[in-house]
């Protein structure tokens, strides 16, 4: 995704369908902006068929889910 696509997603609802043709995943996905998962935290936990794991930013500004 380019920066441009970062910004427009930014001025949309928190979540959006989007389209992925020519993959085997669903025709619509949802979107859902990282900050409203993370709520001003670094690093949220998500609970995956009975075990936990942590997704977290990294310095510079990644994401990681670690189990």
């Amino acid at each position: 995704m380019s920066h441009s696509d970062d910004r427009q997603a930014d001025r949309g609802p928190l979540t959006q369908p989007v389209s992925m043709s020519g993959t085997s995943a669903p025709s619509e996905l949802r979107i859902v902006d990282s900050s409203e998962l993370l709520a001003g935290h670094s690093s949220l936990l998500i609970r995956h068929l009975g075990e936990l794991y942590r997704l977290q930013t990294t310095r510079q500004g990644k994401l990681i889910l670690t189990k």
